[in-house]
């Protein structure tokens, strides 16, 4: 059996999701979707894999997760937009 990064999806129900990638984006998750559906035999349509992936690419991210231990991540445009704001008061 194949071993895909993503363990296989939990009970859960469906939601919907849109968002606009690139055609070999598109394609490279038809593929994973397929392989999961070989892997694990039930089928998953990319749109219900999507936030599972990106919550295990998060997780796996060392960096990210030290920075958001050290504090709240803070958008640097956000920020100074607010000043920005608040200046012209």
């Amino acid at each position: 059996m194949t071993n895909l990064k993503l363990g296989k999806l939990p009970d859960r129900t469906p939601s919907k999701i849109t968002i606009s990638v690139s055609a070999d984006l598109n394609q490279a998750l038809k593929d994973y979707a397929a392989l999961y559906r070989q892997t694990y035999g039930e089928s998953e349509s990319v749109a219900e894999l999507i936030p599972f992936m990106l919550a295990e690419f998060l997780e796996s991210d060392r960096a990210f997760a030290k920075a958001r231990k050290e504090g709240p991540v803070v958008d640097k445009s956000e920020k100074s937009r607010r000043k920005a704001i608040s200046g012209s008061e």
